[in-house]
């Protein structure tokens, strides 16, 4: 259903792609979504998809792209697993705001420079989801299962628009310590709404592979769905 495109940075000296999948009639609003630290791979390509079937125009910029472009992993493989972790201290997470800034911007002008836009991200798109959310002039933003959002918390001030964070309580990358935190921290931000998910792992709502937890996957789509439907609108 989708292609990769160009998208310009802000500064306009160079470029990335990004996978772009397109409704079939008028795009009600746009959807970045983020990748994990797997890179566009089929299973972010494929929420790209399911979005466009729901009428949304969406896009998944390739974050890695200063790193090496086109990067695909699979988090099933082990090797690819320990590839993919290697990547996060390569990774400049202040300019992967700016290169979602600038899918932000790319995604609203496709829409004709009024439309709404709406950002989700998973794994390490979850944390950038709660920074762009910081950050940037998006609509709605949502995290599944961000890791070290605890330490983001000073940043949530800057939170004035709807955000949503699925936590799933077993999660192996983010310790029970830290999501403490982030319930206590965020508690009174009116902004802000936590949904926990009791014993599941982290990558629970991976589109496909060992991960996915059908049922609990299924609940949390249901809740950002609804989530942009409502505020995308």
């Amino acid at each position: 259903m989708g292609e990769f495109v160009a998208v310009k940075t802000l500064e306009g000296d160079a470029q990335f792609d990004a996978y772009v999948a397109v409704p079939e009639g008028q795009a009600q609003a746009a959807i970045i979504v983020i990748q994990e630290i797997f890179g566009v791979n089929e299973g972010i390509r494929h929420k790209c998809d399911s979005w466009a079937k729901a009428g949304y125009l969406a896009y998944a910029p390739d974050l890695f792209w200063r790193i090496a472009p086109h990067i695909e992993l699979d988090a099933d493989v082990p090797a690819e697993m320990e590839q993919a972790l290697g990547y996060i201290p390569q990774f400049d997470q202040d300019q992967g705001i700016r290169d979602l800034e600038a899918s932000i911007k790319a995604a609203r002008a496709a829409l004709g420079g009024a439309g709404k836009v709406g950002v989700v991200g998973y794994c390490l798109g979850g944390r950038l989801a709660f920074m762009t959310a910081c950050r940037t002039d998006g609509d709605a933003f949502v995290g599944y299962y961000g890791v070290g959002i605890d330490g983001l918390l000073g940043e949530q001030h800057a939170i004035g628009k709807p955000t949503m964070l699925h936590i799933p309580t077993a999660d192996h990358f983010v310790p029970v310590e830290t999501q403490q935190a982030m319930h206590a921290g965020l508690a009174e931000n009116r902004h802000v709404t936590l949904h926990d998910y009791e014993g599941l792992n982290h990558g629970f709502a991976a589109e496909m592979g060992d991960r996915r937890v059908e049922d609990a996957a299924q609940l949390a789509d249901r809740r950002t769905a609804d989530f942009f439907a409502e505020h995308l609108a």
